[in-house]
């Protein structure tokens, strides 16, 4: 009995030293990005161009519908063809401003693109310094609290994805 008592006892001090061994540290993301003049710099730059480019769309925007009073105006006076050519003409200037659109601002635009320029060094750099700040003291574990990336650093004793595979193709 006392055999089993004393392992009893070892397996659960075993279990909380390697529980209290791991430091668990949390960061705001966003709030050390804000912190950064770099950062704000990339920031004005992204906003100033994508102003520009909604401005650059709006006017296209405009010429369309100015396009479209006009036909509105003349539709009487013209024949069936010519209402059906600049009907055309109108509907292809519309998917041609909705193209540039989304090549400006959809998910693999100008826009991310440009972000992805001034922006990746950035948050490489920051990346970069939790990393070297949690092997200095020692954390295991660094989690994002105020984006939704979660967890930014973990120590790499701790990754079980190889043992995962092995057992998933036994």
């Amino acid at each position: 009995m006392n055999k089993i008592t004393f392992l009893f006892l070892m397996l659960t001090l075993g279990t909380i030293t390697s529980l209290s061994a791991q430091r668990i540290a949390i960061v705001d993301i966003t709030k050390v990005l804000q912190e950064m003049p770099d950062y704000q710099a990339a920031q004005v730059e992204l906003d100033k161009i994508a102003a520009e480019w909604r401005q650059q769309i709006a006017l296209e925007y405009d010429q369309i519908k100015a396009m479209y009073n006009k036909y509105q105006a003349e539709q009487v006076l013209l024949s069936e063809d010519a209402r059906k050519k600049k009907e055309e003409e109108i509907m292809e200037r519309e998917k041609q401003v909705r193209d540039l659109q989304k090549e400006k601002f959809g998910p693999e635009g100008a826009l991310f693109r440009k972000r992805q320029d001034l922006v990746q060094p950035i948050q490489e750099r920051v990346y970069g310094a939790i990393a070297t700040y949690a092997d200095d003291r020692g954390f295991d574990f660094i989690f994002d609290k105020g984006g939704s990336s979660g967890l930014i650093f973990s120590n790499l004793e701790y990754d079980k994805t190889d043992d995962i595979i092995r057992v998933v193709s036994q």
